[in-house]
């Protein structure tokens, strides 16, 4: 066993015993661990993940909320709101260039670490992530230090949560490496908190900022995770009419793609402008206690939704598997087989027809009837040409395999877009499929055969066991005394 074999199956033990300590009563995640690493074993022999790699570090074990906005919309003195605690920076202009990822701490004091922390434990989303920066970064092998930090503070409100306050966004400035994170935080969080400021009427100007953030939302089976924050909304107070400043920006969200949903309408009191109207004060402060409740209360709400969101992506990634990566990686390789033979036959056909006309200029077919009995003799001159000729229909034949194979892949980053971690699997599980060593007479993908489908179905089952588990733990449908209470 590899070194980084034996490192990623030290984390994985590590996590499966902290969610055991954590939830002694209730042991659905630290199982959850146990069906990954049964996955885990399919992805390697498939292809799909390299030896220092599993699926149960693609998905964030902590209830994780997101928090996104544009400049100056409040993120940072919402956060410090939120907490209790003045932790990020605050300003009208661009404070911070990093993500950072704050969690709870029983120390008393606030401490900053530096983003390797995050890429090299398991339990945070970022878990290996400077691979992808290395692969992005505009600049070379960027330290991830340069996008990540971690800050750690003893707020209770954040303990058992892990938040994410990202930087100031601008979708025509920002950087690659930035903008495939944003969308890796997008889809490994519970909850999104997408902020706007209301002291900016004209969201046209932020058109592109908009399409890059609300289309992540759109056609997704996750979609109400996302909660839309139109901040600083006092600055309406004025002119009393917050109602046409929200329809503006549900006017420019409808054209990009989303119709539904509803922006929720806050200010920080501490930081608000005075309103002196008292009726105009007490409507308005009415309307940011309630959607402050709502916020909170999905907030909260994550913390059982989880559990949930764990065994789901569990049984997702089994399904996915055996629906859509096997039947996708067996087309492409029917697709590649029927074209490797194709352009074999016709590369040699061309080399047969050429051989033979220059056999017939050359009056020199005789060469062709002795040529069998001098190879059986051992002739040298023969033995040369026959090994000759072997070496070569090899290196064609294998040319064209590999030729062949780069086009299918190449074809497949058109199909798949952005989800560059979807096509890393492909790639790998192809090229190990397509390897020098596979014969192509095997049909289905390297890694694929009856035991690694039983697998497949066993994780399944076992994901329906556990919402099974985590039902009878949050429900009572029978409502009897003895049923189990909701922790």
């Amino acid at each position: 066993m590899s070194h980084s074999s034996t490192q990623i199956n030290k984390y994985l033990k590590s996590l499966q015993k902290h969610l055991a300590d954590e939830h002694p009563d209730n042991p659905t995640l630290a199982n959850a661990v146990k069906s990954f690493r049964k996955m885990d074993y399919v992805g390697h022999s498939m292809g799909l993940l390299n030896k220092d790699e599993s699926y149960a570090t693609c998905v964030t074990w902590w209830p994780m909320i997101a928090v996104l906005g544009t400049f100056s919309a409040g993120k940072s003195t919402y956060i410090n709101s939120y907490l209790d605690m003045k932790l990020q920076r605050t300003g009208n202009q661009a404070v911070d260039d990093k993500f950072t990822v704050i969690c709870y701490s029983h120390h008393n004091e606030t401490k900053t670490l530096p983003g390797i922390a995050l890429d090299a434990d398991p339990r945070f989303p970022f878990f290996q992530i400077s691979r992808s920066i290395e692969e992005i970064s505009e600049a070379g092998q960027e330290r991830i230090d340069a996008y990540l930090q971690l800050k750690t503070c003893p707020s209770e409100n954040i303990r058992g949560k892990i938040l994410i306050d990202s930087p100031g966004f601008d979708a025509d400035n920002q950087r690659a490496s930035t903008l495939r994170l944003t969308q890796h935080i997008i889809n490994l969080s519970d909850l999104v908190l997408v902020f706007f400021d209301a002291r900016h009427p004209e969201p046209k100007a932020m058109q592109d900022t908009l399409a890059y953030l609300v289309s992540a939302s759109v056609n997704r089976a996750d979609a109400n995770k996302f909660l839309y924050i139109l901040n600083q909304i006092d600055v309406t107070a004025q002119e009393d009419n917050p109602e046409e400043v929200v329809s503006a920006w549900q006017r420019s969200l409808a054209e990009v793609g989303l119709v539904t949903g509803r922006f929720y309408r806050i200010y920080n009191p501490a930081a608000a402008v005075p309103i002196a109207n008292p009726h105009i004060k007490e409507r308005f402060e009415k309307k940011r206690e309630e959607d402050m409740a709502d916020i909170n209360a999905r907030m909260h709400q994550i913390e059982v939704e989880r559990s949930y969101r764990i065994v789901g992506k569990l049984e997702q990634t089994a399904k996915g598997i055996k629906n859509q990566i096997v039947n996708k990686l067996s087309d492409m390789l029917k697709k590649w087989k029927s074209k490797v033979i194709l352009f074999d036959g016709l590369a040699f056909g061309t080399l047969a027809v050429l051989a033979g006309v220059a056999l017939t200029m050359n009056e020199s077919w005789g060469i062709v009837k002795t040529f069998p009995e001098e190879l059986m003799q051992g002739d040298t001159t023969a033995v040369a040409i026959a090994s000759f000729l072997a070496l070569s229909i090899i290196f064609i034949h294998f040319s064209i395999r590999r030729a062949v194979a780069n086009k299918l892949l190449k074809n497949l980053a058109n199909e798949i877009g952005n989800d560059h971690e979807a096509y890393k699997q492909y790639v790998q599980a192809f090229n190990k499929s397509t390897a020098t060593y596979r014969p192509m007479l095997l049909s289905g993908p390297a890694g694929w055969n009856d035991v690694a489908e039983q697998t497949i179905d066993e994780i399944i089952n076992e994901a329906n066991d556990y919402i099974q588990a985590l039902n009878d733990q949050f429900t009572n449908p029978s409502g009897n005394e003895g049923g189990n209470s909701q922790v």
